[in-house]
């Protein structure tokens, strides 16, 4: 080989280098227990811990008990199955399933979570992949899960927890909430045809079965309600003589009751008694 053939393919072999894309720096999830991902750059941030104990949810005692060891026996390295938290809103699927995995997440320092949108299904097959050889063990949380676009985001989560010919990551566990067991929006089914509103129905019912726990969280009644706003008002100190009166009027003028609905009230009674309160 002459001088100016090598000196060419020098050049040749550097252009095509800098053209290459950089290779991406393996994330780290040292300082933090709480990550949300972003799937268009591939970055997991760092978010502060859930602030609310375990504890402060009342009238949830079975769902709790159920989703505590469920997450207890997966971060101990043991079987466990991927989590559906469905029922009324305001009844605290989503600050359950924070609560519960910080309740166990001192004493499993390689606990961690990884908060994905519900727009960003489709990303959770590459993300399951780009976890299964960490040393981590990953409780992956989607909030408010449904499929408004169809069987699209479906297929992508199915294919998630099936994992392909590889099958599904040991170390990475999927919780969802949702307000409908099976996933899809009524007006869905409205809007389509019969036959496609059909196919796209039996995908998504198909894919609440890949869940095999499902927790059921049933409407509060008005003793669970004043049970919630006792329990907020006394962890934070907040001591007023008519509290349950108040907390009544606070829940008809939204009209529901509910553990959403007792938290709203207890941070606008913090604010009238000028403290602060976690977000």
């Amino acid at each position: 080989m002459d001088d100016k053939l090598e000196a060419a393919l020098a050049r040749i072999a550097q252009a095509l280098e800098a053209m290459a894309p950089p290779t991406a720096a393996l994330a780290s999830f040292e300082g933090a227990r709480f990550f949300r991902h972003d799937p268009s750059s591939g970055d997991f941030i760092a978010a502060p811990d859930y602030g609310l104990p375990l504890a402060l949810l009342v009238g949830v005692d079975r769902q709790k008990a159920r989703l505590v060891e469920t997450l207890r026996r997966f971060a101990d390295g043991l079987a466990a199955n991927h989590v559906l938290l469905w029922g009324v809103r305001g009844t605290g699927k989503s600050s359950l399933a924070k609560a519960a995995f910080m309740s166990l997440a001192g004493d499993h320092p390689a606990l961690k979570l990884i908060e994905v949108d519900r727009d960003q299904i489709g990303a959770l097959p590459g993300l399951f992949e780009g976890l299964r050889d960490r040393s981590q063990r990953f409780v992956v949380l989607c909030d408010d899960l449904s499929f408004e676009e169809g069987a699209a985001a479906a297929k992508a989560l199915k294919s998630a927890l099936e994992g392909g010919v590889a099958g599904p990551p040991e170390n990475a566990l999927f919780v969802a909430t949702s307000n409908r067991r099976h996933l899809m929006p009524r007006d869905h089914i409205e809007t389509r045809g019969a036959i496609a509103a059909a196919e796209d129905a039996e995908e998504d019912v198909s894919v609440s079965d890949r869940f095999g726990l499902w927790i059921g969280f049933p409407p509060m009644d008005q003793a669970d309600y004043l049970a919630a706003v006792r329990a907020y008002a006394s962890h934070f100190g907040l001591g007023v003589a008519d509290l349950e009166r108040r907390a009544l009027q606070w829940s008809k003028l939204r009209g529901a009751r509910s553990g959403r609905v007792a938290w709203q009230f207890i941070r606008d009674l913090a604010g009238e008694l000028g403290k602060g309160l976690p977000g």
